[in-house]
């Protein structure tokens, strides 16, 4: 079911807050894949509806030749859901419909946890990521919210902003699709050709090696063994790779005991731009 304006779909959401139905969200910029739909179908397990949200967010973006580039295609996305959730309200705005004639995003005080990574290489970013869902939550008022852990800095954020809005959404964090070669699925892999989606493997590679590591090597080690990973591989661009704590995401040179640690990696392949995580000790 195929919504646009925000007044159809609230009209849509009373029905089912008047059937004491519990409300789930999850939020995409559409270019669908498999990791989406594992989502949703996370969402439908627990929740009565399911709203998905399909909408390239401009406020998000640093880069504007990446919001021009971004993969768009409603009409799949559309028939994807369809086939498999028919239940499911899309909910696919104009920008207009979100944020009127003001396209900016708001100012929020995230702490530590926008500090570096993608906080440090896409500047604003992150407001712009709690500007979008701020306002997804107060049109469509969810009980549970669904985030992938692909982005797990962004996980992180949607957690403090439901903290400092006071809002009453429970935000669950679901596993990382990916590919048979574990490249981590993502809109942005439709940008890849075959070859380089099989290349781009590394990256996934990088991390495991780095969990494989963790316990006996040092961070600076690890950083080293990462970077020559990526020395053999010249036409891919290592951007940053990272071993943070999860509750700051600060990254560190030195392991705490009892501190659980994910490393986080972006890298360009040509002009795409790839992130990933995985967890190391816990």
């Amino acid at each position: 079911m195929l919504v646009n304006q925000t007044s159809k779909l609230q009209t849509k959401l009373k029905k089912a807050v008047n059937k004491q139905q519990k409300v789930g969200l999850v939020p995409t910029m559409g270019a669908l894949h498999s990791g989406h739909l594992a989502l949703i179908g996370e969402a439908q397990k627990i929740c009565e509806q399911v709203v998905v949200s399909i909408f390239v967010n401009p406020t998000q973006f640093n880069n504007a030749s990446d919001l021009e580039k971004y993969p768009r295609n409603l009409e799949q996305d559309l028939a994807q859901i369809q086939s498999s959730y028919p239940n499911v309200i899309v909910f696919a705005p104009e920008v207009s419909e979100i944020y009127g004639k003001n396209v900016a995003a708001e100012e929020f005080d995230f702490g530590s946890i926008t500090t570096f990574m993608e906080g440090e290489y896409r500047a604003g970013h992150f407001n712009g990521v709690g500007t979008i869902i701020k306002r997804l939550f107060n049109l469509v008022k969810p009980d549970f919210a669904f985030f992938g852990e692909k982005d797990f800095q962004q996980l992180r954020v949607i957690q403090k902003l439901v903290e400092i809005t006071e809002q009453p959404v429970k935000v669950v964090g679901c596993a990382t699709q990916r590919e048979v070669n574990g490249l981590a699925k993502s809109s942005r892999n439709q940008r890849l050709t075959e070859e380089q989606k099989e290349k781009a493997a590394i990256i996934y590679q990088a991390l495991e090696t780095a969990k494989n590591k963790f316990n006996q090597s040092s961070i600076a080690e690890i950083k080293t063994e990462i970077k020559g990973i990526f020395e053999a591989y010249p036409e891919f661009e290592l951007e940053y790779f990272e071993i943070a704590d999860v509750k700051h995401l600060v990254p560190t040179e030195t392991k705490q005991t009892n501190t659980p640690y994910r490393a986080f990696i972006a890298a360009f392949v040509n002009e795409v731009r790839l992130i990933d995580n995985i967890a190391l000790n816990y």
